[in-house]
Parts: structure tokens; sequence; C-alpha cells
């Protein structure tokens, strides 16, 4: 048993942390007809610790932010009911919980939307088809581009669900700007190709960001909120000329409101020279620099590597996907320094709400 720079409490804002292991937002696709179901609780709960801080999977802010089966949503009374017996099994456990809340954009079927109409986003240019984990296909219908006057329905849209994910009782959001989903789509030159405010010059292209983030932090409080970027991603054809700019930009804002954390995905693994293997980039210093407040890192970060992480200042906490996904008392084995159980990825996005679920073993 020892206790590594990861395993050292943290107080970020009023929130009273155990350690810096975070559960990063996953989207499981297990919450049917778009509701919390008893059997997300239990998976919460399983995760569940005092003072460990578990954000949840994205949450859709409207009917037409749904891109993929069976994600919970926040646009509806029905859905805050919900969610709530589940946020409570998390705090009867001690746990922090926020609430992540996303708009998928283009990145949709007509399937999930209302009257199988195109989806919104910035532009009206189709998503390439993307292979998924399983060999399988993922198309996705041609979106309509939104009218400069309908914007604000949509950072209203956000507003709502934010201040439902306060009611059914979350402690803070988390705005989830990155991944190629919408507010990315606007954000990234590769994608957004307007000529209204909301476009060309990136204080325009990063407009729409900057309004939703204003906007939730109004209704809930800058204390209680995060945002969640992924500049050097290039997921579903959404990249940017210079990410580091587009970043720093949005990040300046953030400092300017005062928002309690910044949630940044390292770019995809590199290949080590000297001996052929995975390895973080490490290319978000700039922005742990730049931003005032608790700064939270994610993307293929193990118990090593993540102790560095805080150790050198890198990073205040560090956000853990696939590990905290197989492994529901992660933070015991990382103090234990314990072998982790495999995750199987083919279950990531199954509905069973058991297996690849709630069955990984716990360590006792």
């Amino acid at each position: 048993m020892e206790t590594t720079p990861l395993l050292t409490p943290y107080k970020m804002g009023e929130f009273n942390l155990a350690h810096r292991v975070v559960l990063a937002p996953l989207t499981r696709c297990r919450s049917y007809g778009n509701l919390a179901q008893q059997h997300n609780a239990l998976y919460y709960q399983q995760r569940a610790a005092p003072g460990v801080l578990l954000i949840a999977e994205a949450n859709a802010v409207s009917e037409t932010a749904r891109g993929y089966p069976n994600v919970p949503g926040l646009w509806s009374e029905e859905q805050v009911e919900a969610w709530k017996p589940v946020v409570d099994a998390v705090h009867a456990k001690g746990a922090v919980f926020f609430c992540q809340i996303w708009h998928t954009g283009r990145v949709s079927p007509t399937e999930f939307q209302p009257n199988g109409q195109a989806p919104i986003s910035s532009t009206d240019k189709q998503v390439t088809p993307q292979v998924s984990h399983d060999g399988s296909v993922l198309e996705f219908a041609a979106p309509r581009r939104l009218e400069t006057e309908e914007i604000p329905h949509i950072v209203n849209d956000f507003r709502i669900a934010a201040r439902n994910a306060i009611r059914a009782g979350f402690d803070a959001v988390e705005i989830h700007a990155g991944n190629g989903y919408l507010i990315d789509q606007f954000m990234k030159d590769g994608v957004n190709d307007r000529t209204d405010a909301y476009g060309g010059c990136l204080e325009n292209r990063c407009r729409f960001a900057a309004e939703v983030i204003a906007a939730v932090a109004a209704e809930v409080g800058v204390d209680r909120l995060g945002v969640r970027l992924s500049p050097f991603a290039d997921y579903v054809d959404c990249v940017d000329s210079n990410p580091e700019a587009l970043a720093l930009h949005v990040i300046d804002f953030m400092n300017g409101l005062g928002v309690l954390y910044c949630h940044v995905i390292e770019p995809r693994m590199c290949v080590n020279e000297n001996d052929g293997s995975l390895m973080i980039p490490h290319r978000l210093l700039p922005f742990r620099k730049e931003f005032k407040g608790t700064f939270v890192v994610n993307g293929g970060y193990d118990r090593e590597e993540g102790d560095k992480a805080v150790a050198d200042g890198y990073a205040d906490l560090v956000a853990y996907g696939r590990l905290f996904l197989a492994n529901p008392d992660l933070p015991e084995r990382f103090r234990k320094n314990a072998a982790l159980n495999k995750y199987d990825r083919s279950t990531f996005y199954t509905s069973d709400p058991v297996v690849g679920y709630t069955d990984y073993p716990f360590l006792d």
C-alpha cells in the first residue's frame, strides 16, 4: 500500500477529493428510451467511494442532440426524475458526481432525429463513413446548416439541460466541447465553413462555444462548471489547422469567467522511436500553464503516467475511461499496485444491462 502523487487528496473549489483519479465520461448506450435505468445506478455506485469524482456519460440536451442508441438525456422532466435515484446512489457512497452534457450535431443518423429530419451542424458537409472498432461501417446523414437565428435556441437547450442536471442532484456540469460533436463542429476550421458571425476567424468560430459556456455558467455557477476540449483530435473529420491557438482562445474565455475546471484530451498515442512502444504525446502543457483553474487530462494514462503527470505539475487530476470501466475499484487497485482487469472493447456500446457493464470483478 502506498500513497503516490495520483492518490493524494485534492481540493477543487468546494469539492474535497480523496485523490486525483477521475472516472471519465463514457457513452455506454444502456439508458433505454433515453432514460437513466436501475442498472445505470449500479454501474456508477460500483465505481463510487468517498471523495471520488465520477463524471457521468454525456447526456443529450435535446431530441436533436442524440447520435447513438440508448443514450440518456436531460431535456424532459421524466429524464430528471430518472436520474435522481442514480445520483442518490452515488452520493450515498460519498462520491462527487458531475454530469456531462452534449449535442452530437452532424454525428447522427436520421433514425435518432425527430421525424427522421436531417441532423443539425455548423455546416452542410457530411461526415465520411467511419469504421468502428468491430469493423462495421457507421454512416451519418447529410446535416442541415443551422440558420444564424436558430443558434440561440441551441444555446438555450444547453442551459436548460444544465439546470436539469442540477435539479436531478448532480454536483456540477461538464460541457462536452470536443470529439467532433456540435461545439467542435463550430470551433474547428476543418468543418466550419460559415460566413456569418459564427464562421471565419477564430473568435467567430468559438462564438457558439463561448455563448454555451456563458449561458451554462450563468445558470449553474462557474464554481459548478467544467469544459471538455479535444483540440488535437480528428474524430469524424473534425480537425483544425491550429489546434493550440484554438484551445488557448477558449481557455482564455474560460479564465475570464472563472470556470472551475478544464478537461483536455491528449492527442492520439505516438510511437516511441527507442523501443516501438506507444506513448502519450504530452502536448497539453501550454493549456495547463494558461488555465487558472483545475486542469484535468485524459487519454491513454496508466498508473505510472498518471503519477508522473501529477508529480510534474502537468495536471491536477487524471481522468480514466477504459481502465475505470473495467476496474470498478481502480483507485484501490492503484493504491495496492494490483493487477487490472482487461477491458472488453466489444461490449463498450452494447445494450446488455450486465455483460461488459456491471460484471467486471472487484479485487475482494
